[in-house]
């Protein structure tokens, strides 16, 4: 069994993740497909602080392109949404590894209103004949006949319905407009679909499921997988052995881990680099919240020595750091994080609060890695004005320099 130190853990999992080395060229719409590929999914969120999640996670791999690349790749069929991680994109190469979920939903949780499916189903079928018959809808399109709502939850019955026919896969989203969705029939986003011919058996689907989040995480334990692809939670470790017996993973070893440990075969090449230290990751950049490298706590803290928490949903006055927090990646470290607020009618990319990590020491060059990259996340917002707020004033200091 090959040894690792955690450091050729990091860089591997950065590898799989495309944040191994910077962009050597501009970037051209066909990357943003291809970064979606080797992250396999892609988190949606709504929230607009600075560029929305799904814009900001494909920029810290690829740098500055235009956020209308993603929204055509929807339009064109190249990807489509559904429950994964959370609300994703997807490629649509990967849309019958889900399938199986709309097809029996009932283990979804709260993503499928299955009460409400039950009691309103005539008024479902008839919003779905009506779709079928005219045309796509938004939600938008539906008057809320009690006035303006109080909250995400608190949705007309059209809203409802509509998700109810997302869940079971019998609407898509065909694009998206101002971000908002726009909803169509299965059948007219997915012509050339068919389950008798091209939904793969269900008995095969869980391991290629693990498989895909394998190769995503570059390092995978038999205990982080189940959280990829929202599997049920459990170890998978005789899968992943079973995987390794196929000869798809190689059984690794990393310091000061216990759990059984797999590094994919397409990484094969980069394990004798990754454990003579010769793999580093060059890369500065900030990360959304609901980026994958981040987005699961125990993975981690347990590559990255970084408790990480999202606090957009947590009341104000409990929050730590700020209501929405991008990690700072340098190097192979996670070195810090900042609250941030993107100002575009006065071109202000704010700071609010900057926090380093314990043990990190200040270096010109981590200060200017850290600047320069903070700089070209505010020019790519349009607000090329950087303002540092509270933070450890010799760090303001040399991050305005």
């Amino acid at each position: 069994m090959i040894a690792l130190p955690l450091s050729a853990a990091r860089a591997l999992h950065l590898a799989a993740q495309g944040l191994l080395t910077p962009p050597r060229r501009k970037a051209v719409k066909a990357d943003v497909l291809d970064a979606i590929r080797r992250m396999a999914q892609l988190q949606i969120d709504t929230i607009h602080v600075v560029a929305r999640s799904p814009y900001l996670v494909l920029f810290s791999r690829l740098g500055a392109y235009p956020q209308t690349w993603l929204d055509e790749h929807l339009a064109e069929g190249a990807l489509f949404e559904y429950w994964s991680h959370e609300a994703c994109f997807v490629p649509t190469e990967d849309y019958g590894l889900l399938r199986h979920r709309m097809l029996d939903p009932s283990g979804m949780g709260w993503k499928y209103a299955a009460q409400w499916h039950e009691q309103y189903r005539d008024d479902i079928e008839k919003l779905l004949a009506q779709i079928r018959a005219t045309g796509p809808v938004r939600s938008a399109d539906f008057a809320r006949e009690a006035g303006k709502g109080n909250g995400w939850w608190d949705w007309k019955p059209e809203k409802r319905h509509l998700e109810v026919l997302f869940a079971t896969g019998e609407l898509m989203v065909a694009e998206r407009r101002n971000f908002q969705r726009v909803y169509d029939v299965t059948e007219r986003v997915l012509p050339d679909w068919n389950d008798a011919r091209d939904l793969p058996p269900a008995h095969t689907v869980v391991d290629r499921l693990l498989l895909k989040s394998c190769r995503a995480l570059g390092v995978a334990r038999a205990d982080w997988v189940a959280d990829y692809y929202r599997l049920p939670r459990r170890p998978y470790r005789d899968e992943l052995h079973a995987l390794a017996d196929r000869g798809e993973l190689i059984p690794v070893q990393v310091e000061g881990w216990k759990q059984d440990t797999f590094v994919p075969r397409d990484y094969a090449s980069l394990l004798d680099e990754a454990a003579n230290g010769k793999l580093t990751s060059t890369v500065t950049t900030v990360l959304s919240p609901f980026d994958p490298v981040v987005w699961d706590r125990k993975r981690a803290t347990a590559l990255f020595d970084f408790d990480y928490t999202i606090e957009c949903y947590t009341p104000a006055d409990k929050r730590r750091y700020g209501y929405f927090v991008l990690p700072l990646l340098s190097r192979g470290r996670l070195v810090g994080r900042v609250d941030a607020k993107a100002h575009r009618s006065t071109g202000i990319f704010e700071l609010k609060s900057l926090h380093i990590e314990p043990g990190v020491r200040l270096s010109a060059r981590l200060a200017d890695d850290l600047r320069r990259a903070l700089q070209r996340c505010a020019d790519w917002h349009a607000t090329p004005h950087l303002q540092i707020g509270a933070g450890p004033k010799e760090w303001i200091t040399a991050l305005s320099a």
